[in-house]
């Protein structure tokens, strides 16, 4: 048989499986550790849509759906978008399955082999992923030391390098930073003055701590350079059900369907039914679960500051990003320690790309039992390094 690697497509080569699930996979070896690894919410999914879901089953609305989805869905989409003064229609509106799907499709209905794409540092590993896999070429920008925006090294290197691209992730994986207004109206200013795309992630979006959500997708009159992408594995708790969507201009869409399309013709029908009665029926659950995700952070932050630790309070998601500098171990090495001596497992600040290294990832999602538990454990571990 021929070599592998000669048959194996070179994007695929260049790139790794996921730092995170790297780093979870582990976990199986040692059946005593806590894993504070995945992002994913320990709330069950809501009851109403679990219902709506299995009454779609019983109605046999098992079929194909429209290539974009459902149109009440899109239209519930619609509505709480603009909630967020985020003004999208229905026919703007394409569910996906998951964040994930939708990306990829985005990335591959804008790029042709070589064209540049601002990737922030840490960032979630999938969109680099993307990038290589298409053939594009990656450029990263910094964040600041809270993870903002560094607008001065931007507005360079958009100048140097004429980028076609450019990734936006608030609230933030890994760091659970978001958006501020006046960061916002900062990057508004810089992508009305260029020849830009900005990829949106807001994944998190529902999971905004703060009273007022900002998103570059607010702008109008920037709507043609603006593609958002969002979900419902993280505000409906359904991880495993598999539905994002994508809003984009028309022009933007027609291309992103021929991508989605020919990819997997259409969400889950019968989970797109339960997202509808979710808009609809079960905000009050994503209001119970964020306030839940506030109290973990704030107990987590509290002892890892009080550990000798720094880490910004994040401000969304569940993920907290505290450094590790201080204790002179890259961060493999480090979490590769805490995993076996300590029994904890985190994810090293690396798997989320340079700008990670130094840092370590911490899920909240998680009961408080098994982060105060964790948290005792790593105190006690590092009283003994």
């Amino acid at each position: 048989m021929n070599n592998i690697n000669n048959i194996v497509s070179r994007n695929v080569q260049n790139i790794e499986i996921s730092g995170i699930r790297k780093f979870f996979n582990k976990v199986v070896n040692y059946p005593d550790a806590i894993s504070l690894t995945l992002g994913q919410p320990d709330f069950n999914v809501p009851e109403k849509i679990k219902g709506a879901m299995v009454k779609a089953i019983e109605d046999n609305k098992t079929t194909y759906t429209s290539n974009a989805g459902i149109l009440e869905l899109r239209e519930e989409i619609s509505k709480y978008l603009k909630n967020q003064h985020i003004d999208y229609d229905a026919d703007e509106i394409c569910l996906t399955i998951g964040g994930s799907e939708g990306l990829m499709d985005v990335f591959t209905a804008l790029l042709n082999p070589e064209d540049k794409v601002l990737i922030p540092t840490p960032a979630y590993p999938a969109y680099e992923s993307c990038v290589k896999l298409l053939g594009g070429q990656i450029i990263n920008y910094n964040l600041k030391e809270d993870f903002s925006i560094n607008f001065e090294e931007l507005k360079i290197l958009i100048s140097q390098e004429k980028p076609k691209v450019m990734v936006v992730s608030y609230p933030s994986n890994p760091t659970g930073a978001i958006l501020s207004k006046e960061d916002n109206n900062k990057l508004y200013e810089i992508i009305k003055d260029n020849e830009i795309m900005v990829i949106s992630d807001e994944m998190y979006s529902s999971l905004c701590f703060e009273d007022n959500y900002y998103s570059i997708a607010q702008f109008n009159d920037i709507k043609n350079k603006v593609i958002a992408v969002g979900g419902f594995s993280k505000m409906f708790s359904m991880t495993g059900l598999r539905l994002g969507y994508v809003c984009a201009a028309e022009g933007f869409m027609n291309a992103i369907m021929k991508v989605h399309q020919y990819n997997v013709s259409c969400a889950p029908s019968i989970v797109q039914w339960g997202a509808y009665e979710g808009l609809k029926s079960c905000m009050s659950d994503v209001e119970y679960m964020k306030s839940e995700f506030i109290k973990r952070r704030d107990y987590l932050h509290d002892r890892f500051i009080k550990m000798g630790f720094e880490a910004n309070l994040p401000m969304g998601a569940f993920y907290m990003f505290p450094s590790i500098e201080k204790f002179n171990m890259k961060s493999e090495e480090f979490c590769e320690r805490l995993l076996k001596e300590a029994g904890v497992a985190v994810v090293p600040g690396s798997a989320f790309g340079v700008g990670g290294e130094g840092y370590m990832r911490i899920s909240y999602a998680y009961s408080m039992e098994q982060l105060k538990e964790a948290a005792d454990r790593i105190e006690n571990w590092l009283k003994s390094i």
